[in-house]
This record gives C-alpha cells, sequence and structure tokens, in this order.
C-alpha cells in the first residue's frame, strides 16, 4: 500500500517568498563581505602605519636610501666609498631570556673592538625595543653569535655604505647621516649626483691618490706621536691644476664608525682650522717686493744688526737666526730674519702687502668644494706695525690650505688656481687669474731652494728632488698675547724647483720636543723631516725621477752668499751699506 503525506499549507513556499530569501541571503553575505574587506583594510593600514614609525626611527630602514648611492674612488680607480650588501646583528633586549652577564661576555670575546663586557651588558639590559650590537658585520662572526642561541638576538641583511679604506682620507670623504644623506665632506658635496637615478649610481673620481695619501698618513702619525702633537695637518696638491692629491688632518675618525668619533676628530685641520703661521709667510713678502718694484737688486742689503723698534713694538730675530748684520735678498730668508722682512715689507706699503694677500684668497674661505672651511682672521686696521708683522706670518690667520695655494702659485709660474678634490681632465684645467709674473715666479724657485740647501729647510731635503720650501714656527695666540711655551710648526716645500709638480705642506699642533729633535719644536727639526720623507716615499709615484745630477740654476744668487759651502765668499764679513 502506498501512503501520500501532503506538506501543511503553511510551510509551503510562493515564488515570491523564495526570490525574498535569496534576496535576504545576498545582502546578508554582501555584508559580511563587506565587513571582512573593512577589516583586512584596517589590518593594511596599521602595518603601514607600522613600516613607516619604523623606517622613521629605526636606522637600519632608512639605510636602505643607500642602495642606489654612487661609489667614490680614487683618481686612479681604487675604492674609497662603495654601497654594499652587508650583515647586520641587533637585539631585542626586552626579550632576553638567557642571562645577559654571560652573553655580555661571550659578545665582549666576539667583537673587542666594539667594546667590552660592560658596553654590551648596557645595550643587553637597556630599556628600549632594539639595539645594534654590530653593523657591517661578517658571516663568520653571524655564525658566532648566533651560536650563542640567544632568540632576541637577530640578524638582517641591509644596504650600507662601506670606507673600505678605514680612516684614510676620512676627512675628504666624509659620511653619511642615518637615512643615507651626506653629513660632511665629499659625501656632503656630492650627495645629489650620487643619488641621481639618471646617473645610475656612476662612481666619482676624486683627485686623491690613496698611494700619496697613505705615505703622508703614515709619517704625519708618526710625528704626532712621536712630538705628542695636539692636532697635524698635511696636504700634496698639484701646483698647475689645483688638485689636491692628499689631505691628512689629525686625530682622525674611521667613516664606518663615526658615532664613536669626538669634535675634535671629526674637524678638518686643513680647512677649517685658521693659525698664524709663521716665517713661510716670508716668500710671500719677498714675492710681493719684487713683483711689485719695491725691491729691483737681490744684492739689496737690509740692516738686521739690532732690534727694529716701531711704537712701543719690538722686532727681532730668534736667537738661532739672528745674524746681526745687513742682509741682502736671499740671506733674508735663508737666515729667517724677522727684521730685515719687516724692513722690507715696509718698502711695500700696507696696500701692496694686503693686495698680495687678497689675491691669494687669504681674506676668504679657502676656495675648494668642501663645506667645512674656516675663515682667515684678517686684520682689522693695518697699522705700520700690522704691516710688518703679517709679512713673517703674525696678525693674520689662515688654513694650511690656504698656504699650499699660495705656495703652488709662487712656484707654478705666478697663476693661483681654486683647489679642488675632484680628479680634473686635462683639457679642462681652470685658467686661475696671474698674481705674480712668471720673472718673479723663477727667482721665488731659486730662492726657496736657496733655504732648503743652506737654510733652515735642510732637513727638509729629498735626495734627487730638489726641494724648496720654508719653515715656519709661531707661538700660539692667547687672551692677552702669545703662549711662549707652545707653537705652531710647518713646512712649506715644492719639488722638484727646476719645473715643480706638487707642493707639500705639513703643519703640527702643540708639539713637545723630544731626544730626535735634540728637545728642539721649531719646523726645522719637527714639520721638515715629515715633508722630507713623505717626498721621499711618493716622488718617483707621482711621476717624479729622483736626478742627483739635476737642479735649479743659481749661480746669479750664489755669489750673494757670504758663507754658504762651496760658494764664493766676500772676504770680510758686512756690516753695512745697503744695495
Amino acid at each position: 500500500m502506498t501512503t501520500l503525506v501532503a506538506r501543511p499549507v503553511s510551510e509551503r513556499r510562493t515564488a515570491t517568498q523564495r526570490h525574498a530569501l535569496v534576496a535576504t541571503a545576498h545582502t546578508r553575505l554582501m555584508m559580511l563581505m563587506f565587513l571582512f574587506g573593512a577589516a583586512v583594510l584596517v589590518v593594511i593600514g596599521r602595518l603601514g602605519v607600522l613600516a613607516i614609525q619604523s623606517s622613521l626611527s629605526d636606522p637600519g630602514a632608512r639605510a636602505a636610501a643607500i642602495a642606489a648611492r654612487g661609489d667614490i674612488v680614487d683618481r686612479n680607480g681604487a675604492p674609497l666609498a662603495r654601497t654594499i650588501d652587508a650583515w647586520t646583528i641587533a637585539v631585542h633586549p626586552k626579550k632576553m631570556i638567557g642571562d645577559p652577564t654571560e652573553i655580555a661576555a661571550r659578545l665582549a670575546a666576539l667583537m673587542p673592538d666594539r667594546g667590552n663586557q660592560a658596553f654590551f651588558y648596557g645595550l643587553l639590559t637597556k630599556d628600549v625595543n632594539f639595539s645594534y650590537l654590530q653593523r657591517r658585520a661578517s658571516p663568520a662572526l653571524v655564525e658566532q653569535v648566533n651560536a650563542i642561541g640567544e632568540p632576541a638576538i637577530v640578524f638582517a641583511r641591509e644596504t650600507q655604505r662601506l670606507y673600505p679604506q678605514s680612516t684614510m682620507a676620512a676627512h675628504a670623504l666624509g659620511f653619511l647621516s642615518t637615512d643615507g644623506h651626506g653629513m660632511s665632506g665629499m659625501e656632503r658635496v656630492l650627495d645629489e649626483r650620487l643619488t641621481n637615478p639618471a646617473l645610475n649610481g656612476a662612481p666619482v673620481a676624486l683627485s686623491i691618490d690613496t698611494r700619496v695619501q697613505a705615505a703622508m698618513e703614515s709619517e704625519l702619525a708618526r710625528a704626532v706621536a712621536s712630538f705628542q702633537a695636539k692636532s697635524a695637518a698635511g696636504i700634496v696638491l698639484d701646483v698647475d691644476t689645483g688638485e689636491v692629491i692628499a689631505m691628512t688632518s689629525m686625530p682622525v675618525f674611521n667613516p664606518n664608525r663615526v658615532g664613536m668619533a669626538g669634535t675634535e676628530q671629526l674637524r678638518n685641520m686643513g680647512t677649517q682650522s685658521v693659525y698664524e703661521l709663521g716665517s713661510v709667510f716670508k716668500p710671500i713678502a719677498m714675492a710681493a717686493a719684487i713683483d711689485s718694484g719695491a725691491v729691483t737688486s737681490m744684492a739689496r742689503r737690509f740692516d738686521a744688526t739690532v732690534p727694529l723698534r716701531v711704537g712701543g713694538y719690538t722686532i727681532h730675530d730668534d736667537p738661532g737666526d739672528e745674524e746681526k748684520r745687513w742682509l741682502n735678498i736671499p740671506e733674508t730668508l735663508i737666515y729667517s730674519s724677522n727684521i730685515a722682512t719687516a724692513r722690507i715689507a715696509d718698502q711695500i706699503g700696507a696696500a701692496g702687502m694686503q693686495n698680495m694677500f687678497r689675491k691669494l684668497g687669504f681674506d676668504t674661505k679657502p676656495d675648494i668644494e668642501l663645506r667645512e672651511k674656516g675663515r682667515p682672521i684678517w686684520p682689522t686696521f693695518w697699522a705700520r706695525t700690522t704691516l710688518m708683522t703679517s709679512a713673517y706670518g703674525h696678525g693674520i690667520a689662515v688654513t694650511p690650505l690656504h698656504l699650499a695655494n699660495a705656495y703652488a702659485t709662487l712656484v707654478n709660474g705666478g697663476i693661483w688656481r681654486p683647489t679642488t678634490l675632484l680628479k680634473i681632465d686635462p683639457a679642462h684645467i681652470p685658467a686661475g687669474r696671474r698674481v705674480i709674473s712668471t720673472t718673479t715666479s723663477a727667482r721665488m724657485r731659486q730662492l726657496l731652494r736657496l733655504v732648503v740647501q743652506y737654510g733652515t729647510g735642510r732637513k727638509g731635503e729629498a735626495p734627487g728632488y730638489r726641494v724648496g720650501g720654508k719653515t715656519g714656527t709661531a707661538e700660539i695666540a692667547q687672551a692677552g698675547g702669545y703662549n711662549k711655551h707652545t707653537n705652531v710648526s710647518t713646512f712649506a716645500a715644492a719639488f722638484p724647483m727646476d719645473a715643480p709638480r706638487y707642493v707639500v705642506v705639513v703643519t703640527l699642533d702643540s708639539a713637545k720636543g723630544n731626544k730626535e729633535s735634540y728637545g728642539f719644536t721649531t719646523a726645522a727639526w719637527t714639520a721638515a723631516p715629515v715633508v722630507s720623507r713623505v717626498i721621499s716615499r711618493t716622488g718617483s709615484m707621482l711621476g717624479v725621477i729622483p736626478d742627483a745630477n739635476r737642479d735649479i740654476d743659481e749661480s746669479d744668487l750664489l755669489p750673494l752668499l757670504w758663507h754658504a759651502p762651496g760658494t764664493p765668499a766676500f772676504g770680510a764679513k758686512p756690516t753695512s751699506g745697503a744695495e
């Protein structure tokens, strides 16, 4: 038997009702999808905010801006600053599980150059969410730290700026901020160029030669340590182009770890610090006298028999330099006479001396790309005493780079050119401006060579390289006068004097005498030997072949020297008679 069961009328659905139920279901589904999408958007938005906050607070994230930054190389293509992929080791102090004391000891053993156990303990217990332990870490170090087994220590790869030569040319190169922009040196100067996408990370060549730079840094560091100098600067300059071949400042810093450097370490002594440089100014005064016609004969003598009194001021020669006789032009430089130089300056006049200094740029900051530049101290009033003392480097203060540029002008034929840290195309050497005549420049080469052969610059000689130059030792100015116990010693030189190619300047601040210098702190004993060693080490690298059989012709000046070895003598020691 078949049984039929009929559904109650109340449970049946009409077509209209079914459509209504489907519409309701669709509406509910759409609302659910909308809520789910909104939730997803909230999560994505929150992640975006966290990412932005992280990039603003985390130096590692900001350093990603370095990724496309071009390299900096020396004039021969050797890398000075590069962009690399590196490992970083960091810690989340608030998530530490292990014993901080034990882990700090192990980290200190693995990274002794970074800090001691107390240093790492401070990082591991610091009240922050994140802290770097080491950046630019090697894969081997990452493996060793990972073996400690502390989950709070994390590892990551990030793009970083690396200075492969460490401290070499640090002040010329500069360093980057945590957001990947240049903060000093050529990194700052070239910031836009190095990050320009259109240049596709093309490297920029500096004028620096790493071989010469290394030699200068090595010899200058040796002198600073030996004489316990407060600071020092060393410069090698191409006399014909204005290119800086080497620029060294001490104390030095490591741009890879700039956070550990102090203010004095970051200071570029060659371009920022201004000094009264003493007798290295005398050749400049002499060039002004010859070029202006104030002195027309090298045989003309000036009275240096007794100190020169001008108003309430007395000018005297240093005990080691005084000749107490009338001196001609070559002898004035050879014996470094303040008295004779002051009398020559008096012949030039204040206007003439100021004109020379201004043409050499001594009234403005040094002309170089760097932003780290010091403003010279220029006399506010040029009294007669100011004129005289400025001729031997007192009362006016400039940077060592000013001086290097001035000496390049004296020996290169008389043309002043701006200095540069960028490699120059030989076809685009700046025209410069004429300061002295070619004839005066030729005379200055003779005179500077005589100073090294027979005068205070003898320890600056480098056999075969025909060095010419001048020493300068100046007491350091302080409130109320000068400190009689500390000085700035400088030797400014050029080589080879028969066809000058390079100028070398070394300045030591507050050097102390030692056994090597027989207790003396003057430039002849402290700065001049540094220049000699630098030239001996780098001359052939720079294309100057030493030749003991060549030299500049000084035959017209040698008879004027009273007792130079191997030269004719006047017979009786001259006592008077200006010529």
